[in-house]
């Protein structure tokens, strides 16, 4: 008794509430399932077979619409895989899943139609399986997540081309001797496999010095070794991601099969970002495994504290020196295991930023949130001032004094982001260099109010959310996949409207994106690209293509 009062008390302290930790008694597990969800009871849980048998066919439907839209998109070439064409489509680029669906309709306005009817209905059934997962087995939420991780392992590449872009920076450096941050890939031999495959080949990379690092270690496997090398790292990571996931939710008392279903079943998510292969994966592992170290460091202190309080308590009781010492020495002996978790927290919030510059709008709302906890920041920061001498040593050896081409994938612009919508409504054609430093303010100030909430209410996830959800609402240049940026950090929070944004954003990149969305704004006469400003942010595009 005397030590969970301890815990509870401690817990409540100054030092421990930058990510406030809560208990979770076996006792509590049905109430805190209860309250995960708006609008259930935990009374509601006692006979809820409908329920399971509800989240179950969601379940099974996301799997199998999962399935569908690959073996589609691995039958023939089609604009379901952008790299294929009427004569290129090879076996290893199909995968093992080609060619089952011989009868598969060729008409590409069908396909459209398949296509976003099955991506639709995999997020009504994630909606629903969301509603579903306190009732559900662990092991069929688990389940699904690892049937749909295979499924999209085994997928040729969907939506956009840009793993073949990764392929193709790597291939300049090791192969061609040619600095991807210098020299814009159109430079290189175009006889190299990568290079039709690619299609950024005016554009410096934009890509991180990790990643870009991570792309020189597989072209020894050549561009086909390379492309299967890259998915099943992506996809390790977004399970990595999803299990950290997982032991955060359960730190902080919440419950985790809703918290990975979050994550792990976004069809958005699913189909666009691990189909699409993209390296946004690595950044938010990064990212959970920086918070995940900062929530057992805290969970450490305050066991720490709560062990040398009740061994100094029992040792006056029974005045026993010896138990008190051993007490106090298993105490201090805890206490070392905080210190390099938030080294670690540090290094791995660094290294996020170093894999993808996205990850940066984090940083301020973390270190804001820890400044009630200046031990922590004080490591935080120097696990960060490591990792960056480690991280810029190896990007000086490997590209001189060169960075990222930010600056030239800032000026991009997709049609339906929200700065161009803005645009239009206000009759400037779209996207102006006005409304880009508008929307620029737009993102400081969210930033600053995201650091205003994690110092104020101690609520370091929450904010870090709210962040990214303002950066993917102020990006000129946004893709579906981005949604990921918001999920992992929904899942933990507290913050109800928070998961409902990220479902929200999940329905308008749906829309945005669908393939099928480009045949309802011709039906409505939508063509934002006509316009004068249209026409040159297409220009803009087609430029860095060619």
């Amino acid at each position: 008794m005397f030590k969970t009062d301890t815990l509870a008390s401690l817990s409540m302290s100054g030092d421990a509430t930058t990510i406030p930790l809560r208990e979770t008694p076996v006792g509590e597990e049905s109430a805190w399932r209860g309250r995960w969800l708006p609008g259930r009871r935990t009374g509601e849980l006692a006979g809820a077979s409908v329920g399971v048998r509800t989240g179950a066919v969601a379940l099974l439907a996301i799997v199998g619409l999962s399935l569908l839209v690959v073996v589609m998109a691995a039958d023939r070439p089609s604009l379901l895989s952008p790299t294929t064409h009427t004569a290129y489509f090879p076996h290893w680029m199909a995968g093992p899943l080609g060619g089952l669906w011989p009868g598969l309709t060729g008409n590409g306005t069908t396909l459209k139609y398949l296509f976003t009817g099955a991506i639709a209905l995999m997020y009504g059934g994630y909606v629903v399986a969301l509603r579903s997962a306190p009732r559900l087995p662990a092991s069929w939420v688990i389940g699904a997540i690892l049937a749909v991780h295979v499924v999209f392992v085994l997928a040729p590449p969907l939506a956009l081309t840009d793993v073949f872009n990764y392929i193709n920076y790597g291939r300049m450096e090791v192969v061609h001797h040619l600095n991807p941050y210098t020299t814009i890939p159109i430079s290189e031999p175009h006889s190299d496999p990568s290079f039709v495959l690619s299609n950024w080949h005016q554009l410096l990379s934009p890509y991180g010095p990790m990643f870009t690092l991570l792309t020189f270690a597989v072209v020894p496997l050549g561009v086909a070794g390379s492309f299967w090398a890259l998915k099943g790292i992506l996809a390790a990571a977004s399970l990595a991601t999803i299990f950290l996931v997982w032991k955060c939710a359960r730190l902080l008392g919440r419950d985790p099969l809703s918290a990975i279903v979050l994550v792990g079943l976004n069809p958005i998510v699913l189909v666009w970002g691990l189909g699409g292969d993209h390296n946004d994966f690595l950044m938010l592992f990064c990212i959970m495994l920086g918070f995940y170290l900062l929530l057992r460091a805290r969970a450490g202190a305050v066991a720490s504290g709560a062990a040398a309080t009740a061994g100094a308590a029992t040792a006056a009781a029974t005045q026993s020196q010896a138990r008190t010492d051993g007490a106090l020495a298993w105490a201090r002996r805890r206490v070392k295991e905080p210190s390099a978790a938030e080294i670690g927290a540090g290094a791995a919030f660094l290294i996020a930023i170093a894999i993808k510059a996205s990850a940066g709008v984090l940083i301020p709302v973390v270190l804001v949130g820890l400044l009630r906890t200046p031990r922590t920041l004080v490591r935080v920061l120097l696990g960060m001032l490591l990792a960056g001498t480690v991280v810029g040593a190896a990007s000086l050896l490997a590209f001189g004094l060169h960075i990222p081409d930010l600056n030239t994938q800032s000026r991009l612009v997709t049609n339906e982001s929200i700065p161009n919508l803005i645009g239009l409504a206000v009759g400037a054609g779209g996207e102006n260099d006005t409304v880009r430093v508008v929307m620029s303010g737009v993102l400081a100030i969210s930033v600053l109010l995201c650091c205003r909430l994690a110092w104020r209410r101690r609520d370091t996830i929450t904010a870090s959310g709210w962040a990214s959800v303002a950066l993917l609402l102020t990006l000129s240049w946004v893709l579906p996949w981005y949604v990921l940026w918001i999920l992992p950090l929904a899942a933990l929070s507290s913050s109800r409207r928070l998961r409902a944004a990220g479902l929200v954003v999940g329905v308008y990149l749906i829309i945005a994106w669908a393939p099928a969305s480009g045949l309802l704004w011709n039906a409505i006469g939508f063509h934002p690209e006509k316009t004068p400003l249209g026409h040159l942010h297409q220009r803009y595009v087609r430029e860095l293509l060619n």
